[in-house]
C-alpha cells in the first residue's frame, strides 16, 4: 500500500526571518498567513514551522520555556488557530518543530528542578556528580563548544546539555517526562496539528554511564545517539500520539546508517514516517566542525547514492533537503552561487523532486538565496559565538578557522526572506533582528514571480510535475553510469512511465554518449535548463545542466 506522506512537498518556514507583519524587525505567525497564497501558488501542500514557542531565544527558540504557549515575539495562540485555520482552508498541512531533547533553563520544570537534590522535578533533567577532583562527571563536550555539563552551585551537582548550558537535557528515562511530553503532544493534535518534525530525534537514549571518551569535549556521539531505547520511545510516541492522530513525523536523524534509519521509517515497525539524515551536508566538514574541505561532484554523488538505493531497499523512507536552518544555502554549497547561480539553483531543484524522497523546500531556496557575509560583530548564533568565546578563551588563532565559519555557519540561512527590493527585503518595516543578504535587490520574489525563466518558475513547474507523476512518487529508482566522476544520471519507473534524470553536478561541460540500450530518442523532454539537441544519443550537458525525459502514455499521471 502507498503511504500518503510520500505525496507531500514540504516547505520549511523559519519564523523569524520569515515575514514580519507588525514591524518589530522580527518575523511572525500573522506574517506566515500573510503568504499562504504564495506558498499555495507555489504548489506547496505541507508547512514546518520551526519553534514559535516561549523562550528566552538563546537558541533562536530551540530553548523552550513553555510547551504550550506562543512567544508573545511571534503572535498569541489565536494566531496560531488562525493560522492553522488558513492553512487547511488551502488544504495546506502543517508541521510544528518538537523540541523534547532538552528544554530552557528558564522552563518551570528546570526552575523547580535546581532548587534541590530531591525536588519532584529533579529526576526531569540529568544530574550527576562530579568526578573525585571536581570534574566534571564526564569529558564529553557541548555541540555549542566547551563541556557538555553545567556545575550547578545550589546542589553542588552538574547537569547535562548537548547543546547550549541553557538547554538542559531532559531525563527520557523517567516515564514521568515522557508522559508530559505526550500530553503536550496531545495539547497540539487538539488544536489539529498535522505533524511534527522531531528535533534531535536520535539522541533521546543515552548512555547513562556517561564514559569518558578520552578527548576533552569530544561530542560523545557513540554515547547518546541511536541509543538502546530510542526504539522503544518512538513506538511509545507512535502509538499515543502520531497513530491516534494520523500525523506526519519526520526525525532530524545524524550519525545512522541506511539500514538503522530504515528500522525508524519501516511502516510496519509503526514508529516515524521519514527521517531527515546528514551524509551529504556534512561532506565538507571531514576533518573537523570548522573546516570546509574540498567536495568533488563525485563526493557530492556518492553521498546521496549511499543513502538513497540501500534505505529503499530496506523499505525506509527519507526526506529529501539540500538546506535548512542549520545549513548554508544550497545554491553555495552545491552549486555556483556567482557564474552559474541560476543554472545550479535550477538544477538541483531537479535533483530535489526526483529523487525518490520527500521534497523539503527551505524558504528562500525558491528564489536561489544565497550565503551571506557577516562581519564578526554581526554574527547572532549561539554555535558561533560560543565557538568565538572558545577560541578566546583558549588562546586558538581563530583566523585559520574563519573559512570554515563564514561557509558553514547557521546564520546564512537565517537571513530574513527577500520578498522584494524594497526596504529590507520586504520584510519587515523595521531593522532586522539579523542582517538582510545585500543581493535582495536582484534576488527576491517579486522580481521572479512574473519572470516565466526564473528559479522560481522552474520550482513551480517541478512540483506540478511531481504532483502529475506518480512515478515521481512510487516509481523505482535506477542508477546509470555509477562511476562517472560528474554525471548523476537515474531512472525513475513504474509500469505506465519511465523518467530519465540527467543531471551534471560540476561547473564544465560534459559531451556524454547515452547507452544505445537506452532508446534515448523514444524519450520526450519534459523538463530542462538547456537546450537538447536532437539526437539524445550525444549529449552535451552544459555547468549544472539538467533534464527530465520521459516515455510513456500521455494517460499516465
Amino acid at each position: 500500500m502507498e503511504i500518503a506522506f510520500k505525496d507531500e512537498i514540504i516547505y520549511q518556514i523559519y519564523p523569524m526571518s520569515f515575514c514580519d507583519s507588525n514591524g518589530d524587525g522580527i518575523g511572525d505567525l500573522r506574517g506566515v498567513i500573510l503568504k499562504l497564497d504564495y506558498l499555495q501558488n507555489l504548489g506547496i501542500t505541507c508547512i514546518w514551522i520551526s519553534p514559535f514557542f516561549k523562550s528566552p531565544r538563546d537558541d533562536n527558540g530551540y530553548d523552550i520555556s513553555d510547551y504550550r504557549d506562543v512567544d508573545p515575539v511571534f503572535g498569541t495562540l489565536d494566531d496560531f488557530k488562525d493560522l492553522m485555520k488558513e492553512a487547511h482552508r488551502r488544504k495546506i498541512k502543517v508541521l510544528m518543530d518538537l523540541v523534547v531533547n532538552h528544554t530552557s533553563d528558564e522552563h518551570p520544570w528546570f526552575i523547580e528542578s535546581k532548587k534541590s537534590r530531591d525536588n519532584p522535578c529533579r529526576d526531569y533533567y540529568i544530574w550527576r556528580d562530579g568526578k573525585n577532583n571536581g570534574e566534571p562527571p564526564s569529558d564529553w563536550g557541548s555541540h555549542f563548544s566547551g563541556s557538555a555539563w553545567e556545575w550547578d552551585e545550589t546542589t553542588g551537582q552538574y547537569y547535562l546539555h548537548l547543546f547550549s548550558k541553557k538547554q538542559p537535557d531532559l531525563n527520557w528515562e523517567n516515564p514521568r517526562v515522557r508522559g508530559e511530553i505526550f500530553d503536550m503532544m496531545e495539547f497540539w493534535s487538539g488544536l489539529g496539528i498535522d505533524g511534527y518534525r522531531i528535533d534531535t530525534a536520535c539522541m533521546y537514549s543515552k548512555n547513562m554511564q556517561f564514559p569518558d571518551t578520552g578527548e576533552k569535549y569530544k561530542v560523545a556521539c557513540e554515547y547518546f545517539n541511536d541509543g538502546p531505547r530510542m526504539h522503544e520511545y518512538f513506538r511509545e510516541m507512535h502509538e499515543k500520539v502520531f497513530e491516534k492522530y494520523g500525523q506526519l513525523s519526520v526525525g532530524e536523524a545524524n550519525g545512522l546508517t541506511p539500514y538503522k534509519a530504515s528500522l525508524y521509517t519501516r511502516e510496519d515497525r509503526k514508529e516515524l514516517s521519514m527521517i531527515l539524515q546528514f551524509g551529504h551536508v556534512m561532506l565538507n566538514r571531514k576533518t573537523h566542525k570548522w573546516a570546509n574541505d574540498p567536495v568533488t561532484p563525485f563526493d557530492f554523488k556518492k553521498a546521496l547514492l549511499g543513502w538513497y538505493e540501500p534505505i529503499y531497499a530496506y523499505s525506509g523512507h527519507l526526506g529529501n533537503y539540500l538546506s535548512n536552518h542549520d545549513q548554508p544555502r544550497q545554491v553555495s554549497k552545491f552549486g555556483d552561487d556567482k557564474k552559474f547561480w541560476k543554472e545550479s539553483a535550477v538544477m538541483l531543484a531537479m535533483l530535489n523532486f526526483t529523487l525518490p524522497g520527500i521534497p523539503f523546500v527551505y524558504q528562500g531556496e525558491e528564489i536561489g538565496m544565497t550565503n551571506c557575509f557577516f562581519e564578526q560583530d554581526e554574527y547572532r548564533d549561539v554555535e558561533i559565538l560560543n565557538f568565538f568565546r572558545q577560541c578566546e578563551s583558549e588562546g586558538k588563532n581563530l583566523n585559520q578557522y574563519m573559512d570554515g565559519v563564514v561557509f558553514n555557519n547557521r546564520d546564512n540561512a537565517r537571513t530574513p526572506m527577500q520578498w522584494s527590493s524594497g526596504i529590507n527585503a520586504g520584510f519587515s518595516s523595521a531593522h532586522p533582528w539579523i542582517k538582510v543578504n545585500p543581493n535582495y535587490t536582484r534576488i527576491n520574489v517579486e522580481q521572479q514571480m512574473h519572470d516565466g525563466d526564473s528559479i522560481l518558475a522552474a520550482y513551480k513547474k517541478l512540483i506540478s510535475l511531481r504532483k502529475n507523476h506518480r512515478v515521481l512518487v512510487n516509481g523505482n529508482f535506477s542508477v546509470l553510469d555509477r562511476e562517472h566522476p560528474e554525471l548523476l544520471l537515474f531512472s525513475r519507473e513504474n509500469q505506465e512511465e519511465i523518467f530519465l534524470v540527467i543531471l551534471n553536478l560540476s561547473r564544465r561541460s560534459i559531451t556524454y554518449a547515452m547507452d544505445l540500450s537506452i532508446d534515448i530518442d523514444s524519450f520526450k523532454v519534459l523538463f530542462a535548463n538547456f537546450t537538447l539537441g536532437r539526437p539524445f544519443g550525444n549529449l552535451i550537458v552544459p555547468p549544472f545542466g539538467g533534464c527530465i525525459l520521459r516515455r510513456g502514455s500521455e494517460s499516465a499521471v
